[in-house]
């Protein structure tokens, strides 16, 4: 390691060294990642200097910014954290960000809110922007009314398997563009992204919640009602506990709530209107929908902890009533095996249409999103997931393979059959060709692995 010690500027750490473990940490304590040395990237020259030394020494790569996404193990691997890489300009004039490969959702909106203008941003402000974003990028507010985060990129600079760094368009080397923008971190490093922003200051949202015991009423009013409601009303509805803690609200400590998640682009009084049949769907203990700047976009979903619980995904062709009914078997009262949280998301809207410049976002087209998840499992998080995976069967009926790529679970996105699923035959196929081309040798190849033909 020492020609890497020479070299870069961040820290280079490995197993046993003051740092190591803090550098290694993520969101999933059933995952830790074990590489045989990591780099505290703080720049575009560290990440290539990086690279090329992994490529000459034989070791896969892996990178990590806001600990959110999956990486598998890294055993045997070179570890790069981006979160040192903080660059931010936003541009008014032309409605744009440039966001390092450190910089997280919260930062972003502090810049652009002032402007009047708000980025396809996600569900908790802490999550890194250009993980999310590589990812699809599902936004609780903009998502059905401007479509997925990847749909507004413009930029793309990269670090390729041969330690090149690559500015990459839709105009300069568009394949590898459209493979970037929903296939995760296969291609390269990304160190720095450009995208569109857009003309939002405030918005109507919050959560209503009911009693865990009213949960076929709500969710039979909830999916009835996301088919009647416009592009610029977003909603998705969870199961969760609530802990008995002061800082949770009297009405909802210490139990299980049903919490339907509300954002919409418009009027007060039409996202008024457009709730009331929610409202009515059974006595509501709290309703925190409002009128709030863009700022408080974490209020929507209040995923203030983002964790990574044990999960499972499934996207779902459509939520019929029995498909609603074996979700409160799983999830309502008296269920055997209650997972710790339940949550719906409704798609449609411009997260259907292709964007004017094409990318490689698999869903298209799912109407619903499911994860179940549960914590604990102590030693045992495989077993865990089965048992999940077991008690999710019940929706094979109405399930489509094509999922959020973003979504699944560490298992799901470790196991390349369900990364193949997740894609498709035809859109999978195209990203194994530009993996061949550009990484040959599957140099990244921890997190959502698509192997080069």
């Amino acid at each position: 390691m020492r020609l890497v010690l020479r070299d870069v500027a961040g820290p280079v750490l490995t197993p046993g060294s003051d740092g190591y473990a803090a550098e290694c940490a993520t969101t999933d304590p059933h995952r830790p990642l074990r590489p045989t040395a990591v780099i505290g990237a703080t720049g575009e020259d560290d990440v290539r200097k990086a690279v090329s030394f992994a490529a000459w020494q034989g070791l896969p790569v892996a990178v990590k910014s806001a600990a959110h996404q999956v990486v598998g193990s890294a055993d045997g691997g070179l570890l790069i954290t981006t979160g040192r890489m903080k660059s931010l300009s936003v541009e008014a004039a032309t409605r744009s960000v440039r966001a390092g490969a450190g910089v997280l959702w919260d930062e972003v909106v502090a810049r652009t809110a002032p402007l009047g203008l708000a980025p396809v941003m996600g569900s908790a402000p802490g999550i890194g922007v250009v993980g999310y974003t590589l990812g699809g990028g599902l936004s609780p507010l903009l998502g059905r009314t401007h479509g997925y985060a990847a749909d507004h990129v413009l930029r793309v600079k990269v670090v390729t398997a041969d330690g090149e760094l690559r500015t990459v368009t839709p105009e300069r080397e568009p394949s590898l563009f459209w493979a970037l923008l929903g296939g995760k971190g296969n291609f390269g490093v990304v160190t720095e992204i450009e995208f569109r922003v857009f003309p939002v200051t405030r918005f109507q949202g919050g959560g209503i919640f009911f009693a865990g015991e009213r949960l076929a009423d709500v969710l039979e009013a909830w999916r009835r009602w996301v088919a009647t409601v416009p592009e610029e009303m977003s909603s998705s509805l969870a199961v969760r506990p609530m802990p008995g803690l002061p800082s949770v609200p009297r009405a909802l400590r210490g139990s299980s709530v049903v919490h339907v998640r509300i954002g919409h682009l418009g009027a007060a009084e039409e996202c008024d209107r457009l709730v009331a049949p929610l409202r009515a769907a059974a006595p509501v203990l709290l309703d925190t929908v409002g009128t709030r700047p863009v700022t408080a976009f974490g209020e929507i979903h209040q995923d203030a902890d983002p964790l990574h619980p044990v999960h499972r995904t499934v996207a779902l062709r459509a939520l019929p009533r029995e498909a609603a009914d074996v979700l409160v078997r799983l999830a309502g009262p008296g269920s055997v095996r209650r997972p710790a949280r339940l949550e719906i998301r409704a798609l449609g809207g411009a997260l259907d249409r292709e964007p004017e410049v094409p990318n490689a976002v698999a869903s298209r087209g799912v109407p619903f999103v499911v994860v179940v998840s549960a914590t604990g499992g102590g030693e045992r998080p495989g077993a865990l997931g089965e048992e999940l995976a077991q008690a999710v069967g019940g929706l094979a009926p109405w399930a489509t393979d094509r999922s959020v790529v973003n979504f699944l679970s560490a298992q799901e996105a470790t196991d390349e059959e369900a990364v193949r699923a997740a894609y498709g035959p035809v859109r999978y196929s195209r990203l194994a060709e530009v993996k061949r081309h550009y990484d040959p040798a599957n140099l990244f190849r921890f997190n959502h692995n698509i192997r080069p033909v």
